[in-house]
């Protein structure tokens, strides 16, 4: 199949799966999408399973496998998502929180990856580098994830802002913490560090790089958007910085995802303040929402339809119901540990750290940086765990967060910096 066949699949796929779960189980957009998806590949199977002579699932895997999941979201929808994610929350509110959400996607992701690590190499007998491979993959919170299903949780603003703010940056800083573990893991394979040195080295590059040319593109786009009064050029511009700063940003071999965010957040804010009339800054949202659903329709759709890429073994499903413990007390400890490090000399409101674990969902970034794996005997077992916590965190923690919520009380408020 050609692109512009499979993105019309997709597309057709996606709107149909929609109107389903609109008239039929009425779950968050995103979440059914990718509900109705799973219960059309489970339908497959089991019909394949029944007339093996129809093929039907070698078929349809044959072309899943085609089409490179990991490949159409880490060079191709994530620029996109994670620029229109940034794009709506604004520097003011993650100011009032800055210091513990810069905890969080630093030393909160390192705790993270290291306990799953460890736990997961003492679960399985796997070597402990690749276990901390594993644990950096699933550590970070997905903010296509947080975002796509937030907004539908009819949570409180400030509280979305604050676990979406966290998710867009921990997502960058675990990506760079991927990259250098599978370079110790994997040396003989696509080999990005040599050791401790070249993996520090390469850390500070891609965070400090992407960040810095995120700020500089979207500052040089703000000042000539504040030059001209045309709405859809201006679109077309901001287009056109996430589209060439992502390719960019490869290219330079500095972190595009955390490239991403910042030119998201100071177009979103400085940049729509500033440098755009009235008129141009509700096209411009409307726009970048528009493209926000539509590709979070598409991107769990294709989650759904990841199933046949899966290796159903008993052993490896037994192992991903253990890992979703696993993740979820890791998370417990990235979220609690910069809490209480932080209390002495900031004031939290009660429910910061169960809504917190429970609203950090994981996403489509883990399952694609598992599909990029170099081939291992570990692979397929690496992939069966991820794809199970994160259809568990999409599907159960994203359904129940807002009861959580209403459990808890009122809902917290991070700490003002």
């Amino acid at each position: 199949m050609s692109l512009l066949q499979i993105a019309s699949l997709l597309i057709v796929l996606a709107g149909a799966f929609g109107a389903i779960n609109y008239l039929f189980l009425r779950l968050p957009s995103s979440i059914g999408i990718l509900v109705v998806a799973l219960l059309a590949s489970f339908v497959v199977i089991a019909t394949d399973a029944i007339f093996p002579s129809l093929t039907v699932e070698e078929q349809i895997r044959a072309q899943v496998l085609e089409l490179d999941f990991s490949d159409a979201l880490l060079e191709g929808m994530l620029g996109l998502l994670l620029f229109a994610g940034a794009l709506h929350v604004k520097l003011s509110d993650l100011r009032k929180s800055w210091l513990v959400i810069f905890l969080m996607a630093t030393i909160g992701v390192a705790i993270s990856t290291a306990i799953v690590g460890f736990g997961f190499s003492w679960i399985t007998g796997m070597p402990l580098m690749v276990a901390l491979v594993f644990g950096a993959l699933i550590s970070p919170t997905d903010p296509v994830a947080v975002l796509g299903v937030l907004r539908e949780a009819d949570l409180p603003k400030s509280l979305e802002t604050k676990i979406a703010g966290e998710s867009l940056f921990n997502d960058g800083v675990g990506y760079v913490v991927f990259l250098v573990l599978v370079g110790l893991a994997f040396p003989s394979g696509d080999q990005h560090a040599a050791g401790l040195a070249d993996a520090a080295l390469l850390f500070l590059r891609e965070v400090l790089g992407g960040a810095t040319l995120g700020l500089v593109l979207g500052w040089l786009t703000f000042r000539v958007m504040r030059l001209i009064d045309d709405y859809s050029l201006e679109v077309l511009i901001t287009l056109g910085l996430a589209f060439g700063g992502y390719e960019l940003a490869v290219w330079l071999h500095v972190s595009a995802p955390i490239m991403a965010v910042c030119a998201g957040l100071l177009i979103g804010d400085i940049g729509a303040k500033h440098g755009m009339s009235e008129e141009t800054r509700e096209y411009v949202e409307s726009f970048w929402k528009l493209v926000d659903e539509i590709l979070n329709a598409v991107l769990f759709l294709m989650i759904g339809f990841e199933v046949f890429a899966v290796a159903f073994e008993a052993d490896f499903l037994i192992t991903g119901f253990m890992a979703i413990g696993l993740a979820l007390l890791a998370r417990l400890a990235a979220v609690s540990i910069p809490v209480l490090v932080l209390k002495p000399i900031r004031t939290f409101s009660k429910g910061v750290i169960p809504i917190m674990t429970w609203g950090g969902l994981k996403g489509g970034i883990s399952v694609a940086l598992a599909l990029s794996l170099p081939d291992s005997e570990w692979k397929p077992l690496i992939l069966t765990v991820t794809y199970t916590v994160v259809i568990f965190s999409i599907i159960v923690q994203g359904l129940t967060v807002t009861r959580l919520v209403e459990r808890v009380g009122r809902a917290p408020q991070l700490p003002s910096d």
